[in-house]
């Protein structure tokens, strides 16, 4: 372990983007991209410490006001085709460099995926910290019959037999990468240089919400998705305040135990 904690939660994000300009800085339910990512990886009990690397400085003042810490980063790398991989191996170096050792589980996260769940990147930290897996990442069940266009410009049928139809509750489920999150041993990902090596497993998370935002669409669809979930957690937590209200309220109080006089009571916690 390392002065960092045991589990390092990177979010890369880029001051330039082409399809929405400013994209990292832009809002979803009045929190920005970036702010977004790092409230998830704060509220994943596993993760110790979280770092967003940036080029850009209305960026970083962003990420240190969420709480979390920064890297800059170079040109080099901040540039269209540098990956994302690059930008990780980056911090690490530059971690390792500063503090003589960087923590033992990676956690990815992609600023453009704004609905990210603690639970699930929990799940997947569990995985790895224990050694159930190597490389974890997130993806959303898909029961859709894809197809392809040939050099001829036909469609070709990809993952069926395109004269069976059958119905959806017969046929297995096909998962789609949804770029949210992939959680790795950091020491393998240091020498494979990509997220997917060793044993890769996946964390199904809701198809509604895996949302990648590419353009302003995506950012309008979400912001939509926002409200409607704040909206029916609203609902819910009415819900559950009106049936405690109607309750009945004359049932016998359990007596509270006793100590004597002068005395003090010890709680035993369970471990």
């Amino acid at each position: 372990m390392t002065s960092l904690g045991r589990v390092l939660a990177v979010v890369p994000a880029r001051a330039g983007s082409k399809g929405v300009p400013g994209k990292n800085l832009r809002t979803v339910d009045g929190r920005s991209l970036v702010a977004r990512a790092v409230d998830a990886a704060l509220a994943t009990p596993a993760v110790d410490t979280v770092v967003v690397t940036t080029d850009g400085a209305a960026i970083a003042a962003e990420a240190r006001a969420a709480g979390a810490l920064v890297v800059e980063r170079p040109e080099a790398l901040a540039v269209d085709t540098a990956s994302s991989e690059s930008a990780l191996l980056h911090v690490l170096d530059e971690l390792e460099r500063e503090h003589g050792s960087v923590p033992e589980v990676l956690v990815f996260l992609q600023a453009t995926s704004p609905f990210q769940e603690p639970a699930a990147i929990q799940e997947a930290v569990e995985r790895v910290r224990t050694g159930a897996a190597d490389s974890v990442f997130a993806a959303a069940p898909s029961h859709a019959f894809l197809w392809r266009v040939d050099a001829e410009g036909r469609a070709v049928a990809v993952n069926h037999d395109a004269a069976v139809r059958p119905r959806r509750q017969d046929r297995a489920p096909e998962f789609r990468e949804t770029g949210a999150f992939t959680v790795m041993r950091t020491a393998g990902f240091r020498t494979h240089r990509h997220r997917f090596f060793g044993r890769t497993e996946l964390v199904v998370v809701e198809a509604t919400t895996a949302i990648d935002i590419d353009d302003e669409s995506d950012l309008s669809l979400a912001d939509a998705l926002a409200r409607t979930r704040l909206a029916a957690r609203d609902a819910l937590a009415r819900t559950r305040s009106a049936t405690r209200d109607a309750e009945p309220t004359d049932a016998p109080i359990a007596a509270r135990p006793t100590t004597p006089s002068g005395t003090h009571q010890t709680l035993q916690h369970q471990p």
